[in-house]
């Protein structure tokens, strides 16, 4: 049997950095790069003879090159390590021109890109700045230019990663603000679907730490910030980060948790104390709130005198309460309370001294559990003699109907309606109300801003397309 042929002999590489880089390899004391370069371009310049196959081929003067150089080499004590170092330094030197041609290429694929693109880069980037955040690392990709054009920070001024959010982790976050920098107006973060957990959410309490950076650099730019259904996301994790972010105007925290002993409104104090630019206010909360206090009311009245539009859902707000707070936001448009389980609609009754001169235009009062009917029809009748001239839209949509004088509840109110139309034609009241005979049925009587009115039988939908009014006020 014949001896099984040699292993090569196990040579130790060389520098992976001067394949990569060749201006790292050592240079020769009579190294002239001149030379090279010339030796080079005659050796690029070759006519164009064929490749392969071939007697003429360059392809077969490689081989006869390599062929006559390595038994030269042979005859000496180290004959098989130097003809493997000759071997593996010719294809360091047939990569470097490899790399070097796929670099070639590229430059040549992005001033295309530049002369081709009718768009000026200051352009670009504005159209760019346009784009939802998803769409803008999708643009990025597409070529050295796009990818130039898109890390501006002008691109990240308005952060939204709500359409990527099972993909968005803390470090994303950080990458995107540490981007944006003092460019950053908007933040959107976490799933806006209704269906979603906050334990699927990759982001945790921490994902707005960045913004405290520097002192709160990056926060101290920040208008608008948008959180949906992150973990365990409570007043503690965010007073921090809302204490950097001084011209806050914005807030929306959809799933805030709160312990069943804290107190909502001190809770939102502590939240606002130092936000008191804030104009819109969006908060829902995530599980039995604690009692409000008038102390804690005052308190966040003083932190938001700007405040124009609030929504607190899954609050344990009373008339009394609610009263006061119409009372004591003086600039409030919108109003949304819905999913308050004690509210009836007594506070209708304090507010005829303000009523004329209110400059509130959208009152949202769904799902209140012991809403009354005889109440509903009081604010109306005030609508009717002339009050709140400037609202125009009004919600008492409840799922369990709404509860008349004897404690029976009922899923047909009698309102005015047809007066309504006839003498508020621009006021949009909302009354649907879910069959007690059937889940998807349901009868209800709308007055639109055309002075029409609609009888609609499916609740589901109904309720869904006007939910999605509602997020856009």
């Amino acid at each position: 049997m014949d001896a099984p042929n040699p292993k090569r002999p196990c040579l130790v590489p060389l520098g992976t950095s001067s394949i990569e880089n060749p201006c790292s390899l050592p240079i020769a004391p009579d190294f002239n790069q001149s030379n090279i370069d010339l030796t080079i371009s005659s050796f690029l310049s070759l006519s164009d003879l064929p490749l392969f196959s071939l007697p003429l081929s360059i392809g077969c003067s490689f081989d006869r090159v390599l062929d006559n150089v390595i038994p030269s080499i042979a005859g000496t004590s180290r004959d098989e390590f130097d003809q493997d170092r000759f071997l593996d330094r010719t294809l360091q030197l047939a990569s470097l021109l490899y790399k070097s041609t796929k670099r070639c290429i590229r430059k040549r694929a992005t001033l295309q890109n530049s002369t081709s693109w009718p768009l000026l880069p200051e352009l670009t980037i504005k159209v760019f700045s346009m784009l939802d955040t998803k769409s803008l690392m999708q643009a990025s990709a597409c070529c050295t230019m796009f990818n130039k054009c898109a890390m501006d920070r002008v691109c990240y001024s308005h952060i939204d990663l709500t359409t990527a959010a099972e993909d968005v982790d803390n470090g994303v976050v950080c990458v995107m603000i540490h981007r944006a920098g003092k460019e950053l107006r908007s933040l959107k973060l976490g799933s806006i679907s209704s269906s979603a957990e906050p334990t699927t959410s990759l982001l945790t309490r921490s994902c707005l730490t960045p913004l405290t950076f520097n002192h709160g650099f990056t926060g101290g730019h920040l208008r608008s910030l948008h959180l949906y259904h992150l973990r365990m996301i409570d007043c503690e994790s965010l007073s921090p980060v809302l204490s950097a972010c001084l011209n806050l105007t914005d807030l929306k925290i959809v799933g805030l948790i709160s312990g069943s002993r804290d107190n909502p409104l001190e809770q939102l104090g502590l939240l606002t104390r130092n936000c008191r630019l804030i104009e819109h206010l969006f908060i829902e909360i995530y599980g039995a709130a604690g009692l409000i206090t008038d102390s804690s009311l005052l308190e966040f009245a003083a932190n938001c005198p700007n405040l124009i539009s609030i929504s607190l859902l899954g609050f344990l707000l009373n008339d009394a309460i609610l009263q006061k707070i119409i009372k004591g936001f003086r600039r409030l448009k919108h109003i949304n309370l819905s999913s308050s389980p004690e509210i009836s609609g007594c506070f209708f009754r304090g507010l005829e001294l303000c009523g004329k001169d209110s400059p509130l235009e959208t009152l949202i009062l769904r799902d209140c559990y012991i809403l009354k009917e005889s109440e509903v029809l009081l604010f109306l009748n005030s609508l009717l003699a002339g009050d709140f001239k400037y609202i125009r839209l009004i919600d008492v949509s409840n799922v369990d109907g709404l509860v008349r004088d004897g404690g029976n509840r009922t899923f047909e109110p009698r309102f005015p309606i047809e007066e309504l139309k006839k003498q508020r034609s621009n006021v949009t009241f909302v009354a649907i109300f879910e069959s007690q005979s059937s889940l998807s049925s349901s009868s209800s009587g709308e007055v639109y801003s055309d002075g029409t009115s609609s009888w609609t039988s499916n609740y589901n939908s109904a309720e869904e397309e006007h939910d999605n009014d509602l997020d856009s006020i």
